[in-house]
């Protein structure tokens, strides 16, 4: 029986106000860096992609996670301009950058967000979320109104696992005290949420807005927009 439902965070429930590439570009220029917004969203994708998970585990002081999160970020950041000029001061440029994307003024929540997770907890499931995501996002949810719908919020810099490892799913359950038969997850990355959800026992449900009418089969779900997650719901239940 459905008791828990886990979700992803950024993709998933909100999303940068603009463009990720382009808010690189656009400060960068301010510190003497002039590339176009799809060279710098290119090289953020290889950066991204080939910087490892942002998962540094449990037990290390709170100062000490910080400075490995900032550094994390430093490198991904650096690399995603690899061959497109030279920064004035690259480390007052990064800091601006880390310091931007901590604002939830920056972030919006995806619009049916509120309604969804009000009516999943009222319906008296548990809710959760599971991010590849540093300390900001407690702010960020915090500040999106968000924060409040969730009886635990995983991140993978604490945990010490990144998505689509299975102990970073498995560490989110046991917080809730719920088997893998019990729980589903929502993301809109195929890999990281999809696949690492069912590889975890999890029911699991793809977030991909080309995929036109809601589909389920089984414990596994592709849905249009997070509002169809209703749905879904109201099937796992009857399983």
């Amino acid at each position: 029986m459905l008791r828990a439902i886990f979700f992803d965070a950024a993709g998933t429930l909100f999303d940068a106000r603009e463009p990720v590439g382009h808010t690189y570009a656009r400060i960068a220029r301010k510190h003497g860096l002039d590339a176009t917004d799809e060279a710098v969203t290119e090289g953020f994708r290889r950066a991204f992609a080939s910087s490892g998970g942002l998962a540094f585990g449990p037990g290390r002081e709170a100062a000490e996670l910080r400075r490995l999160e900032r550094g994390w970020w430093r490198e991904v950041v650096k690399q995603s301009f690899i061959g497109l000029g030279e920064f004035d001061d690259f480390d007052a440029f990064f800091d601006e950058l880390f310091a931007y994307f901590a604002e939830p003024a920056h972030w919006e929540p995806i619009p049916e967000a509120p309604h969804v997770l009000s009516r999943l907890r009222h319906s008296g499931l548990k809710l959760g979320v599971i991010s590849n995501f540093d300390y900001r996002l407690y702010r960020i949810l915090e500040g999106l109104g968000l924060d409040s719908y969730f009886d635990t919020i995983t991140i993978s810099s604490e945990a010490g696992f990144a998505k689509p490892a299975g102990e970073v799913f498995a560490l989110a359950m046991e917080r809730l005290g719920v088997e893998g038969s019990e729980a589903a997850h929502v993301g809109d990355s195929e890999h990281m949420d999809f696949a690492g959800a069912r590889k975890a026992g999890m029911a699991a449900v793809l977030i991909q807005p080309a995929t036109g009418p809601l589909q389920v089969d089984g414990r596994e779900g592709r849905i249009p927009s997070l509002a169809s997650i209703i749905d879904v719901v109201q099937v796992l239940r009857s399983a």
